[in-house]
């Protein structure tokens, strides 16, 4: 979870490729990431609720 100081929870390309990366990190790990959320000024985005990861 983090924000986005500008308002826009709107995830990036690199939010998404980040999100990614942990998701590959952590899985020979055994940690499951479960959501990535951004919050913003108008609201918050889960990258897993809007199919980004």
């Amino acid at each position: 979870m983090h924000n986005h100081p500008s308002g826009d929870p709107t995830p990036s390309q690199a939010d998404i490729r980040m999100t990614k990366t942990i998701v590959d990190i952590a899985k020979p790990l055994g940690i499951t990431v479960h959501d990535h959320i951004i919050v913003g000024r108008n609201g918050h985005i889960s990258l897993k609720g809007s199919g980004l990861m």
